[in-house]
């Protein structure tokens, strides 16, 4: 089953001389259940802007989006929102804690404000840091926390809502070798064991090499990676 597929996609902007830049020109997309998917290519490429698209944060100037079978084409703002809270999450190249929490009340944090109790919070939230290898760090603030722990804290606070999707925009780019390494295999573990689709957008090879596929976007369209071929 596809948890995300994008479908004719093309996003242009007007540039400062009124002409047009073009930087999706007609992408295709389909992301199954518990598949991880890497997207790649060259800086200014376009990745970044293909995954707010994907994660309904940008409008598409032609094509659609659909997120766990639900089209979000002409969805009002709200709606989206909502989408967006409940059905995908999002990890970003800066971890973005709330340095005054710790780890724990950074990933119950979405919970509560959705409402859920202050109990079930807690005890999903526990169970995603113990997932993410942070069972004896939840009660350490971001300052407390590696670069890596800290990046961990975000993937378990964007699990928090329990997503179909997982969007990732250069997860491990300001990580160590090590700590990058560690998080390259949770996400590929995530999308096996927790059967959410990822996405993740890198320029780091070997965390394009733990996916199952790999796409590469340039002149604005998504193909098979020749670069990467036969890696898995």
């Amino acid at each position: 089953m596809n948890v995300l597929e994008a479908h004719g996609l093309v996003k242009h902007y007007r540039g400062g001389d009124g002409g047009l830049i073009h930087i999706l020109t007609g992408v295709d997309l389909a992301v199954r259940r518990g598949e991880m998917v890497a997207i790649v290519g060259a800086s200014g490429a376009g990745k970044s802007t293909l995954l707010h698209v994907l994660g309904t944060l940008d409008i598409p100037t032609q094509g659609y989006v659909v997120v766990d079978g639900r089209s979000v084409q002409g969805l009002d703002e709200e709606t989206l929102a909502d989408l967006r809270n409940k059905r995908i999450g999002f990890v970003f190249q800066f971890h973005h804690l709330l340095r005054e929490f710790t780890a724990l009340e950074n990933v119950m944090m979405p919970l509560r404000i959705s409402g859920i109790a202050d109990r079930e919070a807690r005890g999903r939230a526990e169970v995603l840091l113990s997932r993410v290898g942070l069972s004896g760090r939840m009660h350490h603030r971001p300052a407390e926390l590696s670069g890596g722990e800290q990046q961990r804290t975000a993937v378990a606070r964007a699990l928090a809502m329990d997503p179909s999707v997982l969007l990732a925009d250069e997860p491990s780019g300001n990580l160590d070798y090590h700590n990058a390494e560690i998080l390259h295999d949770v996400f590929a573990e995530l999308a096996r064991d927790m059967e959410i689709g990822i996405v993740v957008v890198t320029h780091n090879r070997a965390l394009a090499e733990k996916a199952d596929r790999i796409l590469t976007l340039a002149d604005g369209r998504l193909s098979e990676s020749a670069e990467y071929e036969g890696v898995r």
